[in-house]
């Protein structure tokens, strides 16, 4: 515990920290100031709302799993799941490039024809993040985070191609936004992605409207408290306004993952990782109700409206979280693996790893029943 002497220095310390850098504080009011006057209210419209997500490392941490297995599985907020697959950190690349292709080099997957369309045909061609397994060196196990964000965008590539009853909304898990993919192929999946909302329209007239919602974001952590002082998104009624580009890229420490093809041109640099046009978004009709970031997909920009319109109706029902896209935690919910599904999938495992034991399975039956963490008890 800090004694008294040592607490009144410590107070006096943060005290001249804080009035050093008041000045920080003055410079964000200043910049997100000129916002105030950019709010504008959300009016409901009807649309209907899916949304996918793939599970995150979170959702399958299994008890047991000397291998580190993970899954890989999408669904939607239907409930229709898209891919389901097991990978492990030491998963040889190759044998994954062979899953996306059939024997005549036709893809048979949502990746395969991603990565076909793109002009590629293996995964490190696809993302200088995913590099080919070298025997005897160490295996960073973040690359399966890697692979699994690019079979979501596959998939929701996949998903544009199907054809749809009505005005849809697809809700992403996060913004649109991605440093996954090699050279320019991110920029040309979502110049596809915008012929294949075109393609639409114009075939059956409906009207596929694209967002990314995001949990947090470092412009709203960094604008935050500015904000409230100075009253933005501080309304009555559910609001949004739009981010400049210059505010975002203030907030990351590499800016081109706020540069959009509005800012590309002025420097001469392309633009290779974004996808969307960031808004501030408050969907509850209280002043300190949560804000959200939203990116809208760049083409879709001037629908703002109906897009958040859209997304209003569907954070009305919004639960466990208020004021958050139903159809996304609707989706979250169907994408873990909990209960009985988790106890089948730590089963799997305690079987895979007997079956290749053979003789010395029933060393593994002795292990099952010894206490894994017994410094836990002390919080008995």
């Amino acid at each position: 515990m800090i004694d008294p002497p040592t607490m009144s220095q410590l107070k006096d310390a943060v005290a001249d920290c804080i009035d050093t850098d008041r000045s920080i504080l003055d410079k964000l009011r200043e910049e997100i100031r000129p916002l105030r006057g950019s709010t504008r209210e959300i009016r409901p419209r009807t649309t209907t709302s899916i949304s996918i997500v793939g599970t995150d490392g979170g959702n399958n941490q299994l008890h047991f799993d000397p291998f580190l297995i993970q899954l890989v599985r999408v669904v939607d907020s239907s409930n229709n799941e898209y891919c389901l697959e097991a990978v492990s950190p030491t998963t040889p690349i190759g044998k994954l490039d062979a899953r996306q292709f059939a024997g005549d080099g036709s893809p048979k997957t949502a990746l395969g024809e991603m990565m076909s369309f793109l002009g590629v045909d293996t995964l490190p061609a696809l993302s200088h993040m995913i590099r080919p397994n070298e025997a005897g060196r160490p295996v960073s196990p973040s690359w399966v985070q890697v692979y699994r964000e690019l079979v979501e965008w596959a998939i929701l590539f996949a998903l544009l191609k199907k054809d749809f009853g009505t005005d849809t909304l697809i809700v992403c898990d996060g913004l649109l936004r991605s440093k996954v993919f090699a050279t320019d192929l991110f920029q040309r999946l979502l110049r596809a992605m915008k012929a294949r909302i075109d393609e639409q329209w114009e075939r059956t007239r409906r009207r596929i409207y694209l967002a990314g919602v995001a949990k947090r974001s470092k412009v709203l952590s960094r604008y935050r408290l500015a904000m409230a002082l100075e009253g933005v998104l501080q309304t009555d009624y559910p609001a949004y306004v739009e981010v400049p580009r210059e505010v975002e890229e203030r907030a990351y420490v590499w800016e081109e993952f706020a540069r959009g093809d509005d800012r590309a041109d002025e420097d001469g640099e392309i633009n290779k990782f974004v996808g969307g046009k960031m808004f501030l978004v408050k969907f509850g009709r209280r002043g300190h109700d949560p804000v959200w970031p939203v990116d809208i997909f760049v083409p879709q920009k001037e629908h703002a409206q109906a897009i958040l319109g859209s997304m209003l109706a569907d954070t009305v029902n919004g639960f466990p979280v208020p004021h958050y896209p139903a159809c996304l935690q609707k989706a979250h919910e169907n994408a873990a693996l909990v209960d009985f599904d988790f106890d089948i999938l730590q089963d799997f495992i305690f079987e895979g790893v007997r079956a290749s034991l053979m003789e010395e399975a029933s060393t593994l039956d002795i292990f099952q029943l010894q206490d894994a963490d017994p410094a836990q008890r002390r919080y008995g």
